[in-house]
């Protein structure tokens, strides 16, 4: 019977396979559980389902010695730590859905063992923590509960979980040092804190970041409707001086994590989380905004749009809400012909680079992909770059 160190769950995802990745590679035995058992081909054949930089050559060194698909959820009786890595969507409200949490610890229930050792790794509404740990105390189980948020920039997770400092939190001390034992082995510092302040530094991270993209989308929407350059002004605020360099530029602020943490947030706050709520009117508002300005100029019933690049950020082929795919469902509302290529991403509707800025007569940045240097837009298409991509 297979032993193990730690067993993932959630191991196939963006979040769990790098960390599993990582582990293994320190010669711990990881075990990788899933539902989605599509991917478990790939990775069992060393090859990643999913873009993830410097991620192949350890899983193809790890895979079937040190790092292991598991088949049941029952294996997490021979783990020492459970590391649970589940998604934690919105429901059509936009509060968190807690349900699927507390289904998968019902899951959990008859294969542990007092002193098991759990990290919960995924994003959670504050004190989400709290109620799991009261639920297992409820069915009188003696288990260590961490809440270990991650932090890591998809598709750059390995370069990642070696290089920042790990944030661990729990109910006993066991868990903690448990907890700082394994994330010690990444070679980083620990930061330890409370476990609220644990969850809560996580959403504050990813609201703020939303925050920041917002502040930049409302100027650059300012500065069109004036018939200004966004980005003049933003080289002359940020040239040599450094108390703006961390204004960002403009540009679709989405993805899985950042509209859905603030949410959680606001959720949080009472739904008195007013700037959260004006970030997203910001964000989720800017396809609107370029296709009324479009509107304006053109008659698209009579254009072909090309939307040069559909991930939901630059170099990553994942196209969870992407709002490249929002731009484009508004666009054919008002009748244009729309067109979509992407570098990473593959769908068999989408076309080349080339042949999409040869068909259309607008071309619309959806992401700025590094790939899409040097590409040639003819002056008679007109180009929306809300990113600033292609001005030198």
């Amino acid at each position: 019977m297979q032993q193990y160190d730690v067993i993932i769950i959630g191991g196939y995802g963006h979040i769990g396979l790098p960390m599993g990745i990582v582990l293994a590679d320190t010669d711990l035995q990881v075990g990788l559980y899933d539902i989605d058992k599509s991917k478990e081909p790939l990775i069992s054949a060393g090859k990643m389902p999913f873009l993830e930089y410097d991620s192949e050559p350890i899983l193809q060194r790890t895979i079937g010695k040190t790092l292991h698909l598991v088949g049941d959820i029952s294996e997490v009786a021979n783990a020492k730590t459970i590391v649970i890595t589940i998604g934690t969507p919105l429901d059509e409200y936009l509060n968190p859905k807690l349900r699927p949490m507390f289904s998968l610890a019902e899951s959990l229930l008859p294969h542990l063992h007092n002193d098991h050792h759990i990290i919960l790794r995924s994003t959670v509404y504050p004190r989400t923590s709290e109620r799991l740990y009261d639920f297992f105390c409820k069915h009188h189980l003696s288990v260590h509960l961490a809440f270990c948020p991650e932090r890591i920039a998809q598709g750059y997770a390995i370069r990642e979980l070696h290089k920042l400092p790990q944030i661990i939190s729990g109910f006993t001390p066991e868990a903690l040092h448990l907890s700082r034992t394994l994330f010690e082995r990444l070679g980083q510092e620990i930061v330890e804190v409370e476990v609220l302040e644990a969850e809560m530094a996580k959403l504050f991270s990813n609201a703020w970041r939303y925050l920041q993209f917002s502040i930049a989308n409302q100027f650059y929407m300012m500065a069109e409707e004036n018939g200004v350059d966004f980005y003049r002004i933003h080289h002359a605020m940020t040239y040599g001086y450094e108390r703006a360099q961390d204004f960002p530029r403009a540009g679709f602020a989405a993805g899985p994590c950042l509209l859905k943490d603030t949410m959680q947030l606001s959720a949080f706050h009472q739904n008195n989380f007013m700037l959260g709520h004006s970030a997203m009117l910001i964000n989720e508002g800017l396809p609107a905004f370029i296709v009324n300005q479009l509107l304006e100029q053109y008659d698209l019933k009579q254009e072909t749009v090309g939307i040069l690049g559909m991930a939901f950020k630059a170099n990553v082929d994942d196209i969870r809400d992407s709002l490249s795919y929002k731009l484009g469902k508004l666009l054919r509302f008002h009748g244009a012909n729309v067109l979509y290529t992407d570098e990473f991403a593959q769908d068999p509707t989408f076309i080349s680079k080339e042949e999409l800025v040869r068909r259309s007569s607008i071309v619309v940045v959806g992401v700025p992909h590094s790939n899409y240097r040097g590409l040639e837009i003819p002056e008679h298409v007109h180009l929306v770059d809300i990113w600033g991509f292609f001005k030198k």
